[in-house]
């Protein structure tokens, strides 16, 4: 699948904006304690990589009812989803001047349904490379990597799945508006969007 970014200008994936507000004190702390120890660019992208898929809980996993979009929230409170985990992780990369992209897929809810799942796309040696923090679990085993994609899913075009091609600077409003609304998990459950 070819990867296509929503702006040609490539300084749009290292902008901060109200999600991903790498600007904040949280994420720049985190950023620099991360950095300290990374010998190099793909050191420390793999290293926050770890640091969010591993330290930040996937609420759903936790039993976390809080609902976090705003990257310094998520470090800060360490919980989210995957959208929230992806704004942080994109959050912490740009912080270092890592061009990152917000990516998504569509997935079966388990209910019949779809709902929209959230990752990053990094930028390296000239392209992108797709990576999703949302965190481990029995049967889930997603790793950073930049030969061939180590994803928590593969998509199952038979049961309506798929990976979005786009890369977007900023959170897709639909993905936006349903965190923002949700005033606890549940209630974000029943409204995640299902397409883009």
């Amino acid at each position: 699948m070819e990867l296509i970014q929503n702006t040609a200008d490539l300084s749009a994936y290292l902008a901060a904006d109200e999600a991903i507000d790498h600007h904040h004190p949280v994420v720049r702390e985190t950023a620099a304690r991360l950095a300290a120890s990374a010998a190099d660019s793909y050191d420390y992208a793999r290293a926050a990589y770890e640091f969010v898929r591993d330290s930040v809980p996937h609420s759903q996993d936790s039993g976390d009812l809080r609902v976090t979009w705003r990257a310094s929230d998520v470090l800060g409170l360490r919980t989210g989803i995957c959208y929230a985990k992806a704004h942080a992780l994109a959050a912490l990369l740009r912080a270092e001047d890592i061009p990152t992209a917000l990516c998504y897929q569509r997935l079966s809810d388990g209910e019949g349904g779809h709902v929209m799942h959230g990752l990053v796309a990094v930028r390296f040696h000239g392209a992108w490379h797709r990576q999703d923090p949302r965190g481990n679990k029995p049967g889930v085993d997603a790793r950073f990597s930049l030969n061939g994609e180590r994803l928590a899913w593969i998509p199952d075009p038979e049961a309506g799945e798929a990976d979005c091609p786009g890369l977007y600077a900023a959170p897709h409003p639909a993905v936006l508006g349903a965190l923002r609304a949700a005033p606890d998990r549940p209630y974000l459950w029943r409204t995640l969007p299902d397409a883009l």
